[in-house]
């Protein structure tokens, strides 16, 4: 919700309008990218009006008479990008949005390139949108993709590791806390453990919130926020545990559909990328091997399939994806049955009345054949993925 408002302009988009949306461009960098890539597709995307979706740092052409609303983190490198396709006016007007909080020294300098390339007026909007964390399910969402190796466990308990680059990593993890309590609207219940990495996020995060709060003219949590009553009774708890109370569960290997994919395959951000097998038939001996090609499948929400068997056990969701295999054959062969007899030679009574019986059924199966398709695709998705993860299953057996 909190992306498409964004999308929109920042302003919530209108439920059911007709009208054509405002065409735009959409400028990230890999933290926006991340972020939007899991919960938005590319035909949402299109459907909310972006025509063009481009990485800050790329080569990128003038496009003057089109908005561009921007996506990215408050650094240097592209606050300096911002400025530059400021001075080099390169599109109609400019929505500028920032995972995280900006500083003032920075908004600063986005303010003097504006005003040395007299586009003063084209800098629309500048927003704060604190969407500092990645969704990838409905109650799951991490801290960060980019730079994880910063801010992982290894990090933080290496032994030559110094004060300032402790204060860095749990200043992170704090930044993306708050940005998720944020845009819930809503201000938690802190527990931690003592005396741990745990304690420090707990009472960084604490000082943060009250720091906010103590504000009330603008407190992010008053006013027009995602959440409903953020000051209410039903206040969400945020437990945090350091990992070391709980070592063991990272190197278990737990027999279940999305662990194994996550466990053994190239699974990233809810997309998973498998090799399919050349093959060896049909090249000549002393010929150069075929390359693999690459394949790219989206586990997402949507995914009916994904979502009521990536907990179960991996051999029911074989014999799931074999039902379904079963169910759309049947299918398949009614529609095909239907086609056969509407293509009926002869004025014969009997090819008449069984020709008016079928129309319905057939129309019916017509008008389902777009679900038929959906449902095809689906089960070649997880044919090939659970054939993959067999495959490593197979191997690391023997």
């Amino acid at each position: 919700v909190a992306l498409k408002r964004m999308l929109n302009f920042n302003v919530p988009p209108v439920k059911n309008s007709t009208g054509e949306p405002v065409w735009k461009v959409l400028i990230y960098d890999r933290f926006g990218q991340d972020i939007i890539s899991p919960l938005l597709s590319v035909k949402e995307l299109r459907d909310m009006g972006i025509t063009l979706h481009l990485l800050l740092h790329s080569d990128r052409d003038a496009i003057p008479d089109v908005p561009a609303v921007y996506f990215v983190m408050p650094t240097e490198e592209n606050i300096d990008r911002m400025c530059q396709d400021l001075r080099n006016q390169l599109y109609e007007s400019y929505y500028l949005n920032f995972i995280s909080a900006i500083s003032r020294s920075k908004l600063e300098d986005i303010a003097n390139a504006a005003i040395g390339a007299n586009a003063v007026t084209q800098v629309a909007k500048v927003f704060d949108q604190y969407l500092n964390f990645i969704t990838l399910e409905d109650d799951m969402f991490v801290l960060c993709n980019q730079n994880k190796e910063l801010v992982s466990y290894r990090a933080i308990n290496r032994p030559d590791i110094t004060d300032t680059e402790m204060e860095t990593i749990m200043d992170t993890i704090v930044d993306s806390l708050f940005c998720f309590f944020v845009t819930l609207g809503a201000i938690p219940i802190i527990r931690c453990s003592r005396g741990t990495a745990a304690e420090m996020v707990a009472v960084k995060l604490d000082k943060k919130l009250r720091e906010n709060l103590r504000d009330a003219r603008n407190s992010l949590f008053t006013g027009d926020t995602l959440g409903a009553g953020q000051f209410s009774f039903q206040r969400p708890l945020l437990v945090l545990v350091d990992r070391n109370i709980d070592l063991a569960t990272p190197l278990h290997h737990t027999w279940t559909y999305q662990a194994l994919v996550h466990d053994v395959l190239d699974f990233h951000l809810n997309r998973v990328n498998l090799e399919e097998s050349a093959g060896t038939e049909g090249t000549p001996a002393g010929a150069r091997p075929k390359k693999k090609n690459k394949k790219s499948y989206d586990l997402t929400t949507s995914d009916k399939f994904w979502q009521k068997h990536k907990g179960s056990p991996f051999p029911e969701v074989a014999e799931s994806v074999q039902q379904e295999l079963e169910s759309y054959r049947a299918q398949e062969d009614e529609v095909k049955r239907l086609k056969s007899i509407m293509g009926i030679e002869g004025e014969d009574e009997g090819a008449i009345s069984m020709l008016s019986d079928n129309t319905a059924k057939l129309t019916s199966a017509v008008s389902s054949l777009p679900e038929l398709l959906e449902k095809k695709r689906l089960i070649d998705l997880h044919t090939n993925v659970a054939t993959a993860v067999l495959e490593h299953i197979k191997v690391q057996l023997l």
